[in-house]
């Protein structure tokens, strides 16, 4: 008599499933509970719904993923006569001449304002179904470059899980429901360190009025700590805007959580001068020890991660993962990187 074990096991045979079993014999088992727990249609629904649709987005980033990628946010409301989309347009552009990948929300105004800069080869989409937007057209209309979600969530996962940096141009409640997803994912460390850029257009004092909220509302209502808001770049020069984004990856590579010490792999070597000041700098967000260069550890070994490049590591208080921008931006500041 065989049991769920072995008919799981047998299906995953029959399937030709070797790598990463284990993760896919879990979410089986998920499947198959779910049955067994009496779940409601409504609610299979949307778990069969959104892994379907986080499926045929992995299966468009996939051909991509050694690429950078930048995401644009912004309205779908925003004309081509705007000023803003001329903003969108261009740091889109740049960016693709420069070898990044434009992802966007596959939708009018900003959206279609991006992809148009990009490009035909460099813009990516995902869009949402809604009863009153207008489908993608011309730039990520085509189904090999472009998704659709039928919800919020997994979508906003897709923007966010791939880029390596954003953009946010003015918007509305999507903007900004899109915006506060990213901050909150940077200030709990849910997500890696990522440069994250509010483009106005030139004089424009959109982002300056959300500045002035958080400093003089948030701040001092202690429901988020003083220089949280550092970690973006308000600007209304599409240059800036791209001199940031390009230049948070000038020498730091990546991180990796090794045990209690979190390693950076940087680009450059640091200088035993450049490293002490870092220490005496950074030494108070510490649980113990120093900021000190190492070998790539162990577990890096064994996974080939990135073990080429230099790195520093360091015992980071789990609460400090916030402050992890300003550790990186002066990592890029060091002279050994210029």
């Amino acid at each position: 008599m065989t049991t769920v074990d072995d008919d799981l096991a047998a299906l995953l045979d029959a399937a030709g499933i070797t790598a990463n079993r284990t993760l896919v014999e879990r979410m089986l088992r998920a499947a198959l509970q779910l049955g067994q727990d009496g779940t409601s249609r409504l609610d299979l629904k949307i778990a069969a719904s959104a892994v379907t649709e986080m499926r045929s987005a992995f299966r468009l980033f996939q051909p991509y993923a050694g690429v950078p990628k930048i995401t644009v946010f912004g309205s779908a409301r925003t004309r081509p006569e705007d000023p803003l989309y001329r903003q969108a347009r261009d740091a889109a552009a740049a960016l693709a001449e420069r070898g990044w990948m434009v992802v966007t929300g596959a939708g009018p105004g900003i959206m279609r304002a991006a992809a148009e800069g990009a490009g035909d080869e460099r813009a990516l989409g995902v869009s949402i179904r809604l009863p009153f937007e207008e489908k993608a057209e011309g730039v990520v209309a085509d189904d090999s470059r472009s998704v659709e979600m039928k919800y919020f969530f997994t979508r906003k996962l897709m923007l966010v899980k791939e880029s390596s940096g954003f953009i946010c141009l003015p918007g509305g409640f999507g903007t900004l429901d899109e915006l506060f997803e990213l901050l909150t994912l940077q200030q709990t460390g849910k997500a890696e360190p990522m440069p994250i850029v509010l483009l106005d257009a030139p004089g424009g004092r959109f982002w300056r009025g959300l500045e002035s909220f958080v400093t003089e509302q948030l701040e001092p209502a202690g429901v988020i700590s003083p220089g949280d808001f550092d970690r973006v770049l308000l600007t209304d020069s599409a240059e800036e805007a791209i001199a940031e984004i390009t230049g948070f990856w000038r020498n730091y590579h990546s991180l990796r959580w090794v045990g209690e010490r979190l390693v950076l792999r940087l680009r450059h070597e640091p200088s035993d001068t450049e490293l002490a000041e870092l220490d005496a700098t950074f030494g108070p967000l510490l649980a113990e020890g120093r900021i000190e260069r190492v070998a790539a550890l162990p577990p890096e070994v064994a996974d080939d991660d990135h073990v080429d490049l230099p790195r520093i590591a360091l015992h980071l208080r789990r609460r400090e993962v916030g402050s992890l921008h300003r550790l990186i931006a002066a990592v890029n500041g060091l002279a050994s990187a210029r």
